[in-house]
């Protein structure tokens, strides 16, 4: 049931969201390889990222989002120090933003436009990268995933900024 929009809380669910950056991106070129580290990446209106395996599938999965903090408590989780962006595969790791509040919401990085269209569930791979526990280490911190709106250049330090 949808939330009446004159309510308290969906006033609060859809107001100002402080703006991030962006601290790394992968593209991930085909299934299982490793992914390529890079300063900035084109995204492609309804595609995806250029380069990245997903783009050129239509659906809601075209690009993926996880925030830094969401690293350390995955590691904190697993007992470990750190964890790799690679080995969750997402294309964009974000810090100083809660991507969860743009659900349902459209924002912008560098020159391209997105719009969040879900949430990025752990896959059984989990377990292969992280170990026993590796699963459920990242369940509800697995980033969202979003569709490109708009194309254009997305940078490293680029702001990520809610619309």
């Amino acid at each position: 049931m949808p939330l009446n929009p004159d309510s308290p809380l969906a006033r609060l669910m859809n107001a100002p969201v402080k703006p991030g950056r962006v601290i790394w991106i992968g593209l991930r070129v085909s299934r299982r390889a490793p992914l390529q580290v890079v300063e900035s990446a084109l995204a492609l209106a309804g595609e995806g990222l250029d380069g990245d395996h997903y783009s050129r599938k239509d659906g809601s999965r075209q690009v993926t989002l996880i925030q830094a903090e969401s690293l350390r408590a995955i590691a904190s989780h697993l007992g470990l120090d750190e964890v790799s962006p690679g080995g969750l595969r997402r294309n964009i790791v974000t810090s100083g933003i809660n991507l969860n509040a743009l659900k349902d919401r459209r924002f912008r990085i560098g020159d391209a436009l997105l719009e969040a269209s879900g949430e990025c569930h752990p896959c059984s791979r989990m377990e292969e990268t992280f170990g026993v526990g590796g699963y459920n280490a990242v369940r509800g911190f697995g980033g969202i995933t979003a569709r490109v709106v708009e194309g254009g250049t997305i940078a490293l330090a680029n702001a990520i900024v809610p619309c």
